[in-house]
């Protein structure tokens, strides 16, 4: 996180971080998001346990109850209100995969559901070698998103980016993050917070 939150400060951007309750139960990861809540970054729950919501082969089916929801959002929005972040009105659901029901049931605790905007590959930065043609390396993350941009322009564009992975991919994909604002910034894109959007 050091190095997505040193590209982010250096460029003057903020941005929204969304985390599983998984991830607050590392102490250092914790205090690096406290610090960066502090420094105007806005932070989100992603659910307690990183949940799937709904079926691969049938969005619709779902696989939670609302009460498992409900109790799995509640730990881990408890677990941010104890590093002292609080105002939490957006959520990212796990596996960025959901439906018209859990959009209500986030809508029914007063948050509002985000999630990337269709087109761009950047959230397969989770992908690793070993899964054969699902992985996307760095560079194929990038060419993609240069090759929508240049077809179809990114205004309003939501973009994803883990900043965390499996230790099997050695091809972080925030260590492009830089570049990446970079190469934005000289087509005279600006970057917003979520509200803004």
């Amino acid at each position: 996180m050091g190095t997505i939150r040193k590209a982010l400060n250096k460029n003057y951007i903020k941005g929204s971080f969304f985390v599983t309750g998984r991830f607050l139960e590392d102490r250092k990861s914790a205090n690096l998001l406290k610090n960066m809540y502090k420094e105007g970054h806005e932070v989100g729950p992603h659910s307690d346990q990183h949940l799937l919501y709904a079926t691969w082969e049938k969005r619709d089916s779902l696989l939670v109850t609302k009460e498992v929801f409900n109790k799995d959002l509640t730990e881990n929005i408890s677990k941010l209100h104890a590093l002292g972040i609080q105002n939490i009105d957006k959520f990212v659901a796990p596996y960025e995969w959901y439906n018209k029901t859990i959009t209500e049931w986030a809508k029914d605790v007063n948050l509002v559901l985000y999630n990337f905007t269709p087109g761009l590959r950047t959230a397969a930065d989770y992908t690793f070698p070993a899964m054969g043609n699902k992985y996307m390396s760095s560079e194929a993350i990038l060419e993609q998103l240069y090759k929508h941009e240049s077809q179809f322009g990114l205004n309003g564009f939501i973009i994803i980016i883990h900043i965390g992975s499996d230790p099997d991919r050695t091809d972080k994909f925030f260590n492009q993050l830089e570049k990446l604002i970079k190469g934005l910034k000289d087509k005279n894109y600006k970057f917003v917070p979520l509200n803004e959007i």
